[in-house]
């Protein structure tokens, strides 16, 4: 067997392992009784020791040096390579011992936040969660002296491979600039309006399921390779052949739970859409955390925000839920979904306002990381941040600080993935829609079987094959561009 083939029955076994670890994470966060928590959490870890072990075999050095040497190799098993010693140089940086303590932490801490939050218990869970942070720290310090970049962009690298504070800090040091105003002007041109009627409640849960169950399939959801379930705070998880995604419903209001279940669909036929040939291969799997939340933004945000969606929506609802024919109306219904307010949740933020929480946090956790912000005064910063970009500061940690699951679960450097994404998906849907003209009247009709189409062409179906910046100028014809997101915002809520 060559030094390649070999390589790839190793991460076959590594890819098979992941999966595992996927699924118990899913359901962890939506089935597991809570008696289960401490066993899963020895499983979890274990199996993490496990893949670090197959990473960090001493062998592996030898199998990638070898491999390079091949000739004949294409240009997928090039990429495959390049993805696998990535792989292997973030392993190799990190001991085992810490790998497993940080995995530990992360499940413990996890727990700790899901009684946390709802009891506004930021003090109780903050020595969990320093444990958290002194381990994160020291796994970037690890990669960072490994991967000779800084110690935050070490932990990105995990999530947006390559990915550049400097790069990050000018695109969004530029929107903190651009949004303040921008909220302001798009606040006070809708108070000119007559506010949208808000359907009254209360919207039944097994109603909102069902609708949600209807779009799903619209979008191209397949239910023989996924399901939908409820956890405390919505995701994606599971493997690319059997999807997972969940939701949390309100009977007061529907929009929250259905947007989440969009968002999180978008997700889902990007794991679906990637190329099957490659399962379980580094080359086969997401280009980073950028472009799947620009997949996720592209459905919930830029196509089912739409008017064009809207009018396939509409009526749709009011069969659902009754009422009347004027607050089910599509013009209502468009700007009770594109209306923007000031509000304190991340997942429930509007997309106006949607990334002045991404730059926030992005900000915290990188003063967190470096040690220039106490762990003690996160509430503090955290409400300063809010009134500086959003204009409102939360009362209370529930709504601050402890709302996002991240930092509690270990995952630092994720953030910024979220306003990269939504940039990209702007800039994507505007390709699209120029490719293929008939992907906004299919929308209208609840058909987005050109768009899917479309993506699964010029992105699902890359999977890893090119960068993210070569990803989206072979997608787009040309280099990330903000200018494109924000007209997009300009033009949908200033026109």
């Amino acid at each position: 067997m060559s030094a390649y083939k070999s390589l790839e029955a190793k991460f076959r076994r590594i890819g098979a392992l992941q999966e595992a670890a996927a699924m118990l994470h899913w359901d962890w966060a939506a089935m597991m009784p809570p008696g289960g928590a401490a066993a899963r959490a020895e499983q979890l870890a274990t199996l993490k020791v496990l893949v670090h072990e197959a990473l960090t075999d001493p062998r592996l050095e030898e199998l990638l040096d070898a491999a390079e040497e091949e000739s004949g190799l294409d240009p997928w098993q090039r990429a495959n390579l390049r993805e696998m010693r990535r792989r292997w140089l973030h392993a190799t940086a990190v001991p085992a011992d810490l790998v497993e303590a940080l995995s530990r932490a992360s499940s413990d801490c996890e727990r700790e936040w899901r009684r946390a939050r709802p009891e506004n218990d930021f003090r109780g869970v903050r020595p969990k969660l320093h444990a958290v942070l002194d381990l994160v720290r020291g796994v970037a310090a690890a990669k960072a002296a490994r991967l000779g970049k800084s110690p935050y962009e070490a932990l990105l690298d995990e999530y947006e491979p390559d990915g550049s504070t400097a790069e990050i800090d000018r695109l969004f040091d530029d929107l903190s600039r651009f949004l303040p105003d921008f909220i302001d002007r798009v606040i006070e041109h809708q108070a000119r309006r007559s506010p949208p009627v808000e359907p009254q409640g209360p919207f039944p849960i097994e109603r909102q399921r069902a609708v949600a169950l209807r779009l799903m399939e619209r979008l191209g959801f397949e239910f023989d390779h996924g399901r939908l379930d409820v956890s405390l705070h919505p995701f994606c998880g599971g493997t690319p052949d059997d999807v997972r995604i969940t939701t949390r419903y309100d009977e007061a209001s529907f929009r929250g739970a259905l947007m989440g279940v969009l968002h999180e669909t978008g997700h889902a036929l990007y794991e679906r859409g990637l190329p099957a040939s490659w399962r379980r291969q580094p080359v086969g799997e997401a280009r980073g955390m950028a472009m799947h939340e620009s997949q996720s933004l592209l459905f919930e945000m830029q196509a089912c925000r739409s008017r064009e969606f809207t009018e396939y929506l509409a009526p749709l609802l009011r069969e659902t839920f009754g009422g009347s024919a004027a607050e089910w109306a599509p013009d209502n219904l468009f700007r009770l979904n594109t209306q923007v307010q000031r509000s304190l949740i991340r997942v429930d933020a509007d997309e106006a306002t949607y990334p002045a929480h991404v730059i926030l946090r992005y900000r915290l956790e990188k003063a967190l990381i470096a040690g220039d912000l106490p762990l003690a005064d996160l509430p503090g910063a955290w409400a300063e941040g809010m009134a500086e970009l959003v204009g409102i500061a939360p009362p209370d940690d529930r709504t601050g600080c402890l709302q996002d699951i991240h930092w509690y679960d270990g995952a630092w450097g994720y953030f910024p993935t979220y306003t990269l994404g939504a940039m990209i998906a702007a800039q994507l849907f505007d390709a699209a829609k120029r490719a293929v003209p008939s992907i906004l009247p299919s929308i209208a009709k609840g058909d987005f079987a050109p768009l899917l189409a479309w993506l699964r062409a010029h992105v699902h179906g890359k999977g890893s094959l090119f960068s993210t910046a070569e990803l989206v100028r072979e997608a787009t014809g040309r280099p990330l561009d903000a200018s494109i997101y924000k007209r997009h915002l300009e033009t949908r809520y200033l026109d």
